[in-house]
């Protein structure tokens, strides 16, 4: 399997939602098995089949973080020597040239895009037409809604 690009943060809030579930999501339904089972008749009873169908559920998202985790590229921005340049972990400013509108992203895993805040998936048109981009570029984005052209007003690795 090929290496996935994660930032530091992003490996932590994994970190953090497989300790959680193991330590607490897991030992709660196994108890919410044990109290279906003990109310008899096992085919007609609706609270089993939620409890197993919860159980299947995080059973499966330990095995999908387990896996990304283990071929997971962890990369910290504040170590990036980019010399400028737009790359996988980096705070990109950016002026809307049809609008004037600045944003600011931060190009990061798929797991972590959050447009809310700020932060947009390594595999979005807006980050692939920044990638190898430096201050003062122009960026055109093939979008959904046509052609943008963004140009870049700074680059940070924070």
């Amino acid at each position: 399997m090929n290496q996935i690009p994660i930032t530091v943060k992003g490996a932590e809030l994994l970190k953090a939602e497989l300790q959680r579930l193991r330590s607490v999501d897991r030992p709660a339904v196994i108890q919410a098995i044990a109290e279906a089972r003990a109310q008899g008749d096992l085919s007609e009873n609706a609270e089993y089949d939620a409890a197993k169908e919860r159980q299947s559920f995080i059973e499966g998202r330990i095995a999908e973080i387990e896996a990304k985790l283990s071929n997971a590229m962890i990369i910290d921005p504040a170590t990036l020597n980019a010399e400028g340049r737009c790359v996988f972990g980096a705070t990109v400013e950016v002026e809307d040239l049809d609008s004037g509108e600045v944003s600011t992203y931060q190009i990061v895993g798929d797991d972590e895009a959050d447009i809310k805040s700020g932060k947009i998936s390594i595999g979005s048109p807006i980050a692939r037409a920044l990638i190898g981009k430096v201050e003062g570029d122009v960026a055109e984005v093939v979008a959904p809604g046509g052609l943008r052209s963004y140009e870049i007003l700074s680059v940070k690795y924070i």
